[in-house]
């Protein structure tokens, strides 16, 4: 096995529990901690979540968080990436660091605009065709996370 540096997660109000189980087994698989910040629009003990994680959830650290704000006031020195479809700046133009916090926001409405308009030199996009809506949000985490990890050696 190689070793991988980490970087965390960040799911800002995940609504779709078979999601944030795929993206849990990602990090079990990567190494990256998962946080999930704000209201979840299912329960952790949902059977889907589980079902997707499968078995990796004792490999995962699940971080929960009530608010976006309480989590960047525990990690004031770290920079947090917002992946959102409402950016000109690619992922892959971004130096990432080891610890960084990529944050992806809810399946149906993506992180809310409030957060992109602060945070706009920091908000990040997947190229896709014109005329597409969004990439799966697992996928979107896939690909951010191991250009990250495929950087970092």
């Amino acid at each position: 096995m190689m070793t991988i540096k980490k970087f965390n997660i960040v799911l800002y109000e995940p609504e779709i529990p078979q999601n944030t189980g795929n993206i849990a087994r990602l990090c079990a698989c990567s190494g990256a901690r998962l946080y999930l910040v704000g209201k979840l629009g299912f329960s952790l003990t949902d059977k889907y979540v589980k079902r997707a994680g499968l078995d990796y959830w004792d490999s995962v650290e699940i971080i929960k968080y009530d608010s976006l704000d309480e989590l960047k006031k525990d990690y004031p020195e770290s920079t947090f990436y917002y992946l959102t479809t409402k950016s000109k700046n690619l992922y892959t133009d971004v130096k990432f660091k080891e610890n960084d916090f990529l944050m992806f926001g809810p399946e149906t409405r993506g992180i809310p605009e409030k957060i992109l308009n602060e945070n706009k030199d920091n908000s990040i996009t997947i190229p896709m065709v014109e005329g597409q809506r969004s990439l799966n949000l697992s996928n979107s985490v896939a690909i951010v996370l191991y250009e990250a990890i495929r950087q970092n050696g």
